[in-house]
């Protein structure tokens, strides 16, 4: 049934699948690019360490590209209204070269090269620089020279400056050119930054106005919800609204059950005084002041009963007290009317014994007299309860009726802060761009190639660091692929699909794990908390579980794939740690986006995971819920994350796994769930190893397999197939997969 379906629905795909056999290739060398890069680091460390201890060369190089933006950024442009008319002049256009060649070996910027280098050079002079006069080039001297572009008779000077120094210290050469390419790029800073402070004046006026407004309009905003207690007055106030009707539907059900209890009473009343002996009885009671008395004080306990029911389970030890506390109170009526109807002698000789001595009151007036009292206690506990909603009713509507202003006024802050912000970018924004057209102005010193170590003209370093280069990527590429020959592992969605036969249902990328936040209370520890726990985990949920489009892809490909509806499926694996347990919570999450009301279910009773993934608490679960004797209520097993889903996690590990999961019991509990849930998702152990993900798959309407690329073998995900055998396989995932 379920293969008809897969051929019948089209499913959604999350990356197109590979129709070139080159890309295999691509592929493996991305995968083990890491080797690749070791490898060639390998090479190149040893390439360097062969130039290193090769006689080096007092030499030393480095190039400047020179180029001219003025004209290009600024021609046609008006600058805080002014125009220069030279920039519009044509002949004006011709880039002078010679004039930053002298700035380059200018005194005043050689200078500032010898200034820096005094600490370790104390002797060094601007002379040791520059060098003798002439055009022969001495050791210590200084050359800049223009590069020329084209060939033969096309040749043309360039815009690359290549400067050299030349020295009986190697190191010093090389060191002279650092400190001349930080004074070059400091002198190009240094320009712009005064072509910058010209052009943005305005702009940088206007900048801290508008920031203190942010500042202003933001700090409004917080005082606001900080004032209210409020995050979003709108989403709040929904919030109520809901409370607020649930408390209408619960006081007009107890409305309907007092009316109900009223009219019985009322008719107890009548059977009691159609008898003599039953409106002497009724008499006595009403004459005890004790019995009335007693009446009060259970009237108050039920109505301390009702309002804390509105905060507590009934399990919490506030509602466990007060209803031993009304036990008692009963107990001390129901003595009250034994002394009051049989203690209490009468003043005629002929009475002189007690009424129930007598024979007065029968069998049935006994039974009458104790539902008449039954009756009583429940009417007192519903009007009890009829209060405290009519008073939870009265204020919440209170506070629903102050949040209409609320609203205006957030509805008035917010989008004041919005505005401001969109300015301040807006003005950045200007301030970027006209920065960047201000900084085209005059020349930009590039350096294209950093400064080398001092060499000798002629020595085999650079000829060995080439080789470096060249000889280490290849010599990785080689390893890498010998390597990727001799694994087994499946790396290949498209692989994959073709080996198993089985519907891509999607392919999920390594997703991150979120940080875990302060861990919450147990909910069966702590019943008393269950509000704020629950709102908690509601807020944090996000944060919480896996969340990727992907996962929603493959949850809609899994119903896509059934044309059926149904109602429990099975997430395995064919080892361990492949990743199922997170793509079940984020399938988990999907269905719950799809407006579906899920429990996830830890399967894994020998090793369990989800308790310490989503940090609930292990000490009920599966294993005990299996185990149960006593009938307690499933729901009690179950762990409540989010509005629709619920988890129940492995429990303690039990001494035979096999015979629990295998129990009719299981079976029964799976049933159950899927009458109660629109989905019972079930994080099985992995297929391999064990027999508990065989005996599940068999509960289950339908199973998805997750396997994580580049660790499941050919042979073990063959096996795992085989194992699974005609049993409802919906389709399988690809986790961790880049295509």
């Amino acid at each position: 049934m379920a293969n008809t379906g897969l051929n019948q629905g089209q499913l959604i795909t999350t990356s197109p699948q590979s129709t070139v056999d080159i890309r295999q290739l691509s592929t493996i060398l991305f995968r083990r690019r890491f080797l690749i890069l070791g490898v060639s680091g390998l090479v190149m460390s040893l390439a360097i360490f062969l130039a290193t201890i090769a006689k080096p060369k007092y030499q030393s190089s480095m190039q400047l590209l020179v180029s001219s933006n003025l004209y290009e950024g600024l021609q046609s442009r008006n600058i805080q209204g002014n125009t220069d008319s030279q920039f519009t002049d044509p002949n004006f256009q011709v880039v002078d070269y010679t004039a930053q060649l002298r700035l380059m070996l200018s005194t005043k910027l050689i200078q500032k090269a010898v200034d820096l280098m005094r600490p370790e050079y104390p002797d060094i002079k601007v002379e040791d620089i520059l060098g003798k006069k002439g055009k022969q080039a001495k050791p210590g001297s200084l050359v800049v020279s223009q590069l020329e572009g084209g060939t033969g008779v096309n040749k043309v000077p360039s815009q690359v400056f290549e400067i050299t120094f030349k020295d009986e210290d190697a190191i010093k050469a090389e060191k002279v050119l650092q400190a001349l390419k930080k004074v070059y790029q400091d002198y190009n800073i240094e320009q712009q930054k005064q072509r910058l402070n010209k052009g943005l004046s305005f702009v940088n006026d206007r900048l801290p106005t508008i920031k203190q407004e942010v500042i202003k309009s933001e700090n409004n905003l917080e005082q606001f919800r900080r004032k209210h207690n409020l995050l979003d007055p709108e989403a709040q106030s929904k919030i109520i609204l809901g409370s607020l009707a649930d408390t209408q539907k619960q006081l007009q059900s107890t409305r309907a059950q007092l009316e109900d209890v009223r009219a019985r009473y009322n008719n107890l009343e009548r059977k009691m005084a159609a008898s003599p002996q039953n409106a002497l009885i009724s008499s006595r009671l009403s004459q005890s002041t004790r019995y009335q008395a007693l009446l009060n004080e259970i009237q108050k306990t039920e109505l301390a009963l009702g309002q804390e029911r509105l905060r507590y389970t009934d399990t919490s030890p506030a509602i466990a007290k007060l209803t031993q506390q009304r036990s008692n109170q009963v107990s001390l009526l129901r003595q009250e009317i034994g002394r009051s109807l049989g203690d209490r002698a009468p003043t005629t000789p002929a009475t002189s014994k007690s009424l129930l001595t007598q024979g007065q009151m029968g069998e049935v007036d006994v039974r009458l007299l104790e539902e008449l009292i039954q009756v009583q206690t429940a009417s007192l506990g519903l009007v009890a309860n009829e209060q405290s909603l009519a008073q939870s009713e009265q204020q919440l509507r209170s506070e629903l009726s102050r949040y209409p202003t609320l609203i205006a006024q957030y509805n008035r802050l917010l989008p004041e802060v919005e505005t401001n912000r969109k300015t301040l970018e807006q003005l950045l924004q200007a301030q970027q761009s006209l920065g960047m057209q201000i900084a085209q102005g005059g020349f930009d010193w590039q350096v294209l190639e950093e400064p080398q170590a001092g060499i000798y003209i002629g020595s085999g370093r650079v000829l060995r660091l080439a080789g470096g280069a060249v000889i280490g990527p290849i010599l990785g590429i080689a390893i890498a692929l010998i390597w990727e020959m001799s694994k087994d592992a499946i790396y290949s969605s498209q692989e994959l699909e073709n080996l198993t036969n089985l519907r891509l249902l999607g392919r999920v990328p390594k997703l991150s794990l979120p940080l875990k936040k302060k861990r919450l209370s147990s909910l069966r520890k702590q019943k008393g908390s269950f509000t704020s726990a629950y709102r908690d985990k509601q807020l944090n949920i996000y944060t919480r579980l896996p969340s990727h489009e992907t996962l929603d892809m493959s949850y809609q490909n899994i119903q896509i794939s059934n044309p059926y509806a149904f109602k429990s499926l099975m997430v395995t694996s064919a080892l361990p740690g492949e990743g199922k347990t997170t793509v079940a919570q984020g399938l988990a999450l999907s269905a719950a986006r799809m407006h579906r009301r899920v429990l996830l279910i830890d399967a894994n009773m020998r090793q369990p995971h989800l308790h310490n993934i989503l940090e609930l608490s292990n000490d009920w679960g599966l294993s005990l819920l299996l185990l149960d004797e006593t009938n307690t209520p499933v729901p009690d097993y179950i762990q409540p994350i989010h509005p629709a889903i619920d988890v129940l996690t492995a429990g303690p590990t039990p001494e035979d796994t096999v015979k629990l999961l295998s129990s009719r019991r299981m079976k029964e509990l799976i049933q159950v769930f899927e009458q109660t849930y629109d989905l019972v998702l079930i994080d099985a152990p992995a297929i391999l190893g064990t027999v508990d993900a065989r005996i599940l798959a068999t509960y289950c309407h339908q199973i998805v397999l997750v396997e994580k690329m580049g660790q499941v073998t050919r042979t073990e995900l063959i096996q795992a197939i085989d194992i699974l055998g005609k049993l409802n396989v919906v389709g399988i995932i690809a986790n961790e997969a880049n295509n």
